[in-house]
């Protein structure tokens, strides 16, 4: 895809984003849970045990949607259910070491596909996409920021 002079960052980026996005999704099956799942498993690895309508509203599914998928992934053994220390009547949903377990093996295989995508490249095109990440990594954190906000 060539950069067109006169069209915005944004939309220049969106969809080179939005393709390798659609790219790590087709690697999702049986043995890989799905982009919501393994959003759920990195929110609850990276931030602690949380509610379901947390996660919900972090990963933008329904509450009822997020319901059906924590009770998916604690049957699979990957989340569990836990008293909430703060609240009596609550339950907040923790992350098991199985289900870390799926998530590293699953980022070690996007990782791997990814790799093989830079074998494919020119050296050229690959030391310039890796001296972007730093730069992508604090537009990742902007949006973060915001979107907590």
């Amino acid at each position: 895809m060539q950069m067109v002079s006169g069209e915005s960052r944004g939309s220049q980026l969106l969809p080179v984003l939005a393709q390798l996005v659609r790219f790590l999704r087709q690697l999702e099956g049986p043995d890989n849970p799905s982009s919501v799942a393994l959003s759920v498993l990195r929110q609850l690895a990276d931030e602690g045990p949380g509610r379901v309508t947390d996660l919900a509203r972090v990963t933008r599914a329904s509450q009822p949607g997020m319901t059906q998928l924590v009770g998916r992934l604690e049957k699979s053994g990957l989340v569990r259910r836990v008293p909430d220390p703060t609240d009596g009547r609550g339950v907040l949903v923790e992350v098991t070491q199985e289900g870390r377990d799926l998530r590293t093996r699953t980022y070690t295989l996007y990782a791997a596909t990814l790799d093989g995508l830079f074998d494919e490249l020119d050296a050229a095109d690959s030391d310039a996409i890796l001296s972007a990440l730093p730069a992508l990594a604090r537009l990742a954190e902007a949006g973060e920021k915001k979107s907590r906000s």
